[in-house]
């Protein structure tokens, strides 16, 4: 009796060392990839001081999930509005909303509410019968999309991401090329253009639309017809659009590449050419579109020869319950038959009843006019803040971005360690793209902890330089 009890303790002693060791090692590896600051109280959140109750958590992961991710040694419970909480109840500004998706921000009432209501009727059927939510929701955004702009939207197809949507989207642009083709040239119309500093995705077709070395190289030889072209150049449009072409992809506002906005001249260049060549033009809305650059549809800041024939989005439709969808004009919709696209779980009641409440909220002239106004004030204070590193500040709505002089990477820990989250994107940019209901109390909170961060970034980056 005392030897089986004596050799159960060993067991669970060895164990918890092994995932101790685990766990610091999987922190060492962090730390490469997030430089962190020396064991200093001063800061409020140091990686160093995190609940010991993380060790395990990474140690789980680094044991059982495939490491694709470099994540710091943090490890959340819970969030509220734009707070996220970690193991230790250390309280985090959010100025990432889960990558531009929880525009309603993190444990909305309304939300879990919906939620726990349609699971208690039916969460999935399949798109072998039809379900009431997901008729609701196509027919608030085909309206909602009518009534707030150009584009004379007409059919949706749901799906469970953007990546997907993207796929979907391709799909539907050689299937049109296909039967409206000149005759002898069936064949030969399948290119779709993309441009440079874009992201559609990681599956193989999106990943294709995806100019990005360090994303593609791994997986090459990638899917044929694709080209890649310099983004807002109007004079390059017509040398890369050709007959050939089935499609052109681009995003009004680049999310990823580091919040570049569209020119007008260069979209309706775009509509134009696509017009010209039998071509479909597919706006990438994935991001920024959803109320984020404070319209319903970041292209309906443009005028109404910039509309698309396809739009895909999906982030925020569903406040972070996956779901994606592909929108589309009469011409589109007519060369689609059944049988050419589908889906497992796209369109499942739960998703879209979530997303029908949320579709309702972001699509409210007050809500809209709310993300306006803080977005702008959120401009003003990134531009008010002084640093030799800084180059530029770029935004449209609550999509914002600041671009630095040297790449901002070891920012992002330095903001962490003092309790703000913010994230990188392309082009030496840090990227804000926070819920769109944040107050500016929040906003003018995380601008004060950002410029310690910066300060202190400055302070080791010149004294590297000198």
């Amino acid at each position: 009796m005392l030897r089986n009890t004596l050799f159960t303790a060993s067991r669970a002693m060895l164990a918890r060392q092994s995932r101790t060791a685990t766990a610091s090692i999987a922190i060492r590896a962090m730390s490469q990839a997030y430089p962190v600051a020396a064991h200093n109280h001063a800061l409020s959140h140091a990686d160093v001081d995190a609940d010991p109750k993380t060790q395990d958590i990474i140690a789980k992961h680094a044991k059982y999930t495939l490491t694709t991710y470099g994540r710091p040694p943090v490890a959340f419970t819970h969030g509220k509005g734009s707070y996220l909480y970690d193991v230790g109840h250390r309280e985090y500004l959010d100025f990432t909303a889960g990558i531009a998706v929880n525009a309603l921000g993190h444990s909305d009432p309304e939300v879990a509410r919906i939620l726990f209501d349609q699971a208690k009727q039916v969460v999935h059927l399949s798109n072998l019968y039809y379900n009431v939510p997901a008729g609701e929701l196509a027919e608030q955004l085909i309206e909602g999309t009518r009534a707030s702009g150009d584009f004379n939207a007409s059919k949706i197809f749901f799906s469970n991401s953007g990546t997907e949507a993207n796929e979907g989207a391709f799909k539907f642009a050689r299937k049109f090329a296909k039967v409206t083709a000149k005759p002898g040239q069936e064949n030969n119309k399948f290119g779709v253009v993309s441009f440079k500093n874009g992201f559609h995705g990681r599956s193989m077709g999106a990943l294709s639309a995806t100019p990005n070395p360090k994303y593609q190289k791994p997986f090459l030889p990638l899917v044929p017809g694709f080209a890649h072209a310099p983004f807002n150049d109007v004079e390059a449009v017509d040398q890369y659009v050709t007959e050939e072409t089935c499609a052109v992809i681009v995003e009004p506002v680049q999310g990823e590449g580091g919040i570049n906005v569209a020119s007008e001249d260069f979209l309706k260049k775009l509509r134009s050419r696509c017009d010209e060549v039998g071509a479909l033009l597919i706006y990438d809305e994935i991001q920024c579109g959803l109320g984020r650059t404070g319209k319903l549809w970041a292209h309906q800041h443009f005028s109404h020869e910039c509309t698309p024939d396809i739009l895909t989005m999906a982030k925020p439709l569903a406040n972070g319950f996956p779901i994606g969808a592909i929108m589309i004009t009469d011409k589109v919709a007519e060369k689609i038959v059944i049988g050419d696209h589908g889906t497992t779980f796209g369109g499942n009641p739960l998703g879209c009843a979530v997303a029908s409440s949320v579709l309702r909220r972001i699509n409210n002239p007050e809500f809209l006019d709310n993300v306006n106004q803080t977005g702008e004030h959120f401009k003003e204070q990134l531009e008010s803040i002084q640093s030799p590193l800084i180059k530029e500040v770029r935004s449209k709505g609550m999509i914002l971005g600041m671009e630095f002089k040297v790449d901002p990477a070891p920012l992002v820990a330095l903001a962490r360690e003092r309790g703000l989250l913010i994230i990188t994107a392309a082009n030496n940019t840090v990227r804000f793209v926070p819920a769109l209901n944040i107050s500016k109390p929040e906003i003018d909170q995380g601008i004060a902890i950002l410029k310690q961060a910066i300060a202190v970034f400055e302070d080791r980056a010149l004294n590297v330089e000198a």
